[in-house]
């Protein structure tokens, strides 16, 4: 590489800091830090930390704003996950926040409904898949342990942008257009609620959503039980016996969330932390174990080495994905044994020069999705990764009249093989897609971080932690760095006998050196140059020296970190 000058002034790339895959600066405070992928958001989340309140409050009142300034991804109508370290007890705390399937429909009577309509799988956009909404009380969970704030000021600035208006940004002005044609026809009040004049708003138009904004005032005055045993619940009640749909007021009224111990295993010195049970954390676990045995930094960040063994790593982490991945309220999952370091050794040993293409499970017995992270940390040292999806970009489209959300599609997850760990059950919470991930080094909380993308997560939880840890990045960087995604694993909505059997497709940035492609073909990959969903990333960096935050946010979309 030849430069023009020898001037030390100048760093040898075209990136003045010297980081050549950012494209931005960290940023980076002292007393707290908000990251979420909507910048009004952001500063939402950011005025309740100047005002008083803390990490969990904060990241309360930026939920409520991104779920009515970005609908294509999350809402009152979906679930939440939330990894949260309390910084006055010392500990982390794991939030299962996912709602479960209806208790009047029964696995006999899916099945003959589905045989009915000719489905095969549980449809998206169809009342079967609807299960109940977590995401409200996932917010009253972590507010009654840990909050400080008052829900009437959490929410007072979502409740005023519901009512006044905000504009639309970017990405989600697009992905808003590309939704409303294919739900505006669905049976209640979606046209109404999401939509101006019929089609999604623009970029810089204006939104409001009053029905939203009222749900909201009715959360902030009578609390979480508004939602599941008052005026919500009989609403959607009335609404789903009048459109033939399953759930019921009594789903609502013993609605839970569950605290429950996050999983987590050691990567090179830093434990690494994931919500298990019925979500897919795991694997980003499972893959870790595996590469740890090899000298990811001695090979290189994106060369055609570390990509085959990544690749490779992930096709044997989501084999056990698909087979033992379900609610544990209805199966025993060999946690122990699928991350446990001799696991991973045995599964190791599998990975050649080329690509597999035949594999199944080790142990006996989606690929898109739309979602939304943030994270949130203060100045008593709270810190919290949060994600909240609908799961299918906005939802199914059933908009309940008057309340301003779209409920989610979380049960099209559920495998219909009666034998499957995963296979629909009444009361049951469906495989789940969202993951927030937390790192302590030495004892200490150090980086909270995510990323939404349906089956991407786990890919994109590694690159983010190899990135940083491998290759040496900072937390920046690691998100504007190149990606990758493989499609074509087995999948939790499938047959329990099914299993890999082909080498599935490569998915590469468009920046990747073509040489490495070559390289990689040659191994047997198939690969692609775009083609893919890569997912989008926020994440707060704790520095214990320093005594400052850094915080990240996706550069390829809307996202924002901002911190004072």
């Amino acid at each position: 590489m030849t430069f023009l000058t020898n001037d030390p002034l100048f760093a040898q790339t075209d990136r003045e800091t010297g980081e050549p895959f950012a494209t931005r600066s960290e940023v980076i405070a002292q007393r707290g830090m908000v990251a979420t992928s909507q910048p009004l958001a952001t500063q939402v989340g950011l005025e309740v930390l100047r005002r008083g309140g803390n990490a969990i409050d904060a990241a309360i009142a930026a939920n409520a704003a991104v779920g009515l300034m970005e609908p294509t991804g999350n809402g009152i109508g979906g679930d939440l996950f939330a990894l949260i370290w309390h910084a006055e007890s010392g500990e982390l705390y794991a939030l299962n926040a996912s709602g479960r399937s209806p208790m009047n429909l029964s696995y006999d009577e899916l099945m003959e409904i589905l045989d009915d309509q000719g489905d095969d799988s549980i449809p998206p956009y169809d009342l079967l898949s609807v299960s109940v909404p977590g995401a409200v009380d996932g917010w009253f969970e972590m507010h009654d342990r840990f909050g400080s704030a008052p829900m009437e000021k959490i929410l007072a600035e979502p409740i005023y942008y519901a009512d006044d208006g905000f504009p639309v940004s970017e990405a989600i002005a697009a992905s808003w257009q590309r939704s409303v044609p294919m739900l505006k026809d669905q049976p209640g009040a979606f046209e109404e609620t999401f939509t101006i004049d019929g089609r999604g708003p623009e970029k810089g138009e204006v939104f409001r959503n009053p029905d939203l904004g009222n749900t909201f005032r009715l959360l902030a005055e009578q609390g979480r039980d508004a939602f599941y045993r008052g005026e919500i619940a009989e609403k959607i009640d009335v609404w789903m016996r009048d459109n033939n749909g399953y759930l019921r007021f009594e789903d609502f009224e013993n609605h839970t969330s569950e605290w429950i111990d996050p999983v987590t295993v050691n990567y090179r010195g830093y434990d690494i932390y994931q919500i298990g049970g019925n979500n897919q954390g795991k694997a980003v676990l499972q893959m870790l174990n595996i590469l740890e045995g090899f000298d990811l930094a001695e090979k290189g960040f994106a060369t055609e080495e570390t990509l085959h063994l990544m690749v490779e790593a992930k096709k044997l982490a989501y084999e056990d994905r698909a087979k033992h991945y379900a609610d544990p309220d209805f199966y025993d999952i060999p946690m122990d044994h699928l991350l446990s370091k001799e696991y991973a050794a045995e599964r190791r040993e599998l990975i050649g020069e080329r690509a597999m293409n035949d594999l199944s499970s080790g142990v006996e017995v989606m690929e898109e999705g739309d979602t939304i992270y943030l994270t949130t940390a203060d100045s008593e040292g709270n810190m919290v990764s949060l994600i909240q999806s609908n799961f299918r970009g906005m939802g199914t489209g059933f908009v309940v009249p008057g309340t301003g959300f779209s409920f989610q599609n979380r049960g099209e997850l559920f495998s219909l093989d009666p034998d499957h760990p995963n296979v629909y059950a009444p009361g049951k919470r469906p495989f789940h897609t969202i993951i927030p991930g937390f790192v302590m080094k030495d004892g200490k909380p150090w980086f909270s971080f995510g990323n939404m993308g349906g089956a991407y997560q786990p890919v994109g939880h590694l690159s983010i932690l190899t990135n940083v840890i491998d290759f040496g990045m900072n937390i920046q960087e690691a998100g504007d760095a190149i990606r990758w995604m493989h499609n074509g694993s087995t999948e939790p909505t499938d047959d329990l006998d099914s299993s890999l059997e082909s080498t599935g497709t490569l998915h590469l940035e468009s920046s990747i050196d073509y040489e490495v492609v070559r390289a990689l073909r040659s191994r047997g990959h198939i690969v692609r140059i775009g083609e893919s969903f890569f997912g989008r990333y926020q994440g707060i960096l704790k520095d214990h020296e320093k005594g400052v935050y850094f915080g990240a946010s996706e550069s390829r979309v809307d996202g924002q970190a901002a911190g004072y």
